[in-house]
């Protein structure tokens, strides 16, 4: 038998929140290519995945990504129509839901019915996971009511859907480059214990999963590292060879770029070991990868070996943990930081009885200050002309939080001189936790929406 062909894996969103235009130039490479070839949307996050649970409380039919109609719409006709496959996690705390609206858009739009495959297992929040849960967490299990419990699940349920025909893969909670490594398994019949190949096609998907990342977008500084036509940025496309090697490109006429140093920085994003990636696919080792140019905006990795994978999943529990507030107010003209810095001292006094402040002077120091007041002596008090004052506090109690809204937009008239622009925001408190669990307690498969 021939070979298979090389796979094409096109990403268009690296997170939610991203860019909704990117799809089209990927697809139609893709289609152009005339190769075997999926498209993914990488949607989902520990916060996006507890928002989406609150959203679904709130009402039952929300809960997945809210974007979806704004991402599928251009592509989805096209993609049915020339056999692209989409694959992606933006079914989040409702994959369900998310099913049946693209099965909607797809009837909207006049195109042909999709096989639409729903992966299930990664939710834990049940009371039938609580002992689960109780044993891996001990004294850390949340006391307070539990929003969401999800278990990061592999690409064994995506490949399994593809095979079985599916047009479409929504999941929840998967890991990101499962996204890619379900399409190839898919695609190429690895066996589920061939590390290597396993490894390679995993480390292609992390290097597609944030998107625009690879192509330049986390890789711009100007006058240091440029990247052109940036308003513009071309999402990454991996082609995939038999033994997993793969090959990034963006598509043609699009901005941003790809050379050894774009790829070599996403290889390396949130890699704790670069001997020991843990998936729940496998254990990934690039000590040995290698990445070379092959063209303009073309880069090949090689060289990725893998180990087998871990015996435990990991699991993100959210929980409530009481309220967020925030307030902003300007400062400007002579003084100005001096009189941002009163403000704050200010506040810092009328709210002493209430939670300890989060102050930041954004403009002098806020990023490199810290929740411990350090904002006072992180920079040297300045002359700055242009300040904006932020204050933030959590607090298990509304009406408690809610001081501080009261209390920054009380300083309009109870001064410091000239403050004005007064923002304030008050929002649920999330707390998370982690655990591992032994992957027997995690049963996953998929559902074909028909």
């Amino acid at each position: 038998m021939a070979p298979p062909k090389n796979l094409l894996v096109g990403c268009a969103a690296g997170f939610s929140g991203d860019r909704t235009d990117a799809a089209a130039p990927v697809v139609q490479a893709l289609i152009a290519s005339g190769q075997p070839a999926v498209l993914i949307f990488e949607t989902l996050a520990e916060r996006t995945l507890a928002l989406a649970q609150l959203a679904r409380r709130a009402n039952p039919d929300a809960g997945y990504e809210p974007l979806l109609d704004d991402l599928l719409r251009p592509v989805l006709a096209q993609c049915l129509q020339h056999g692209i496959r989409i694959v992606s996690n933006f079914g989040a705390a409702n994959p369900l839901g998310a099913a049946h609206r693209i099965q909607q858009l797809a009837q909207a739009l006049g195109a042909r019915r999709p096989r639409i495959a729903v992966v299930q297992g990664d939710d834990l929040s049940g009371d039938g996971h609580r002992a689960v849960l109780a044993q891996a967490l001990g004294a850390a299990l949340p006391t307070d009511p539990i929003v969401s419990a999800n278990a990061y699940i592999g690409a064994q349920p995506i490949a399994d859907a593809l095979r079985a025909g599916a047009d479409i893969v929504v999941c929840g909670r998967v890991a990101d480059p499962s996204l890619v490594l379900g399409p190839a398994l898919a695609h190429f019949g690895w066996a589920s214990d061939d590390w290597d190949r396993l490894a390679r096609a995993t480390m292609a998907g992390h290097l597609l999963e944030c998107g625009s990342q690879v192509t330049g977008g986390y890789f711009a500084d100007p006058g240091y590292k440029d990247v052109p036509g940036m308003a513009q940025l071309g999402y990454p496309i991996a082609e995939i060879d038999a033994d997993g090697h793969c090959t990034i490109a963006k598509p043609a006429g699009t901005g941003g770029r790809i050379d050894e140093r774009t790829v070599k920085e996403q290889l390396l994003y949130e890699l704790h070991d670069p001997a020991a990636y843990l998936t729940p696919d496998v254990v990934a080792d690039i000590t040995t990868a290698r990445v070379l140019p092959a063209g303009t905006d073309r880069v090949r990795l090689e060289g990725v070996s893998g180990h087998a994978r871990p015996p435990s999943l990991k699991v993100n529990v959210c929980f409530e943990s009481g309220w967020f507030a925030e307030g902003e107010i300007s400062y400007a003209g002579a003084r100005a930081e001096a009189r941002a810095r009163l403000a704050g001292e200010v506040l810092r006094e009328r709210l002493a009885g209430v939670a300890p402040l989060r102050i930041d002077l954004i403009g002098v120091t806020s990023v490199f200050g810290d929740d411990a007041g350090h904002w006072r002596d992180a920079a040297a008090a300045g002359d700055a002309r242009d300040v904006r004052l932020r204050v933030a506090l959590q607090h298990r109690e509304h009406s408690s939080a809610q001081r501080l809204v009261r209390e920054v937009t009380a300083l309009y008239c109870c001064g410091p001189a000239g403050g004005g622009g007064v923002r304030t925001a008050m929002r649920p408190r999330l707390g998370t936790v982690s655990c591992l669990v032994p992957r027997e307690s995690v049963a996953v498969g998929h559902v074909m929406l028909d």
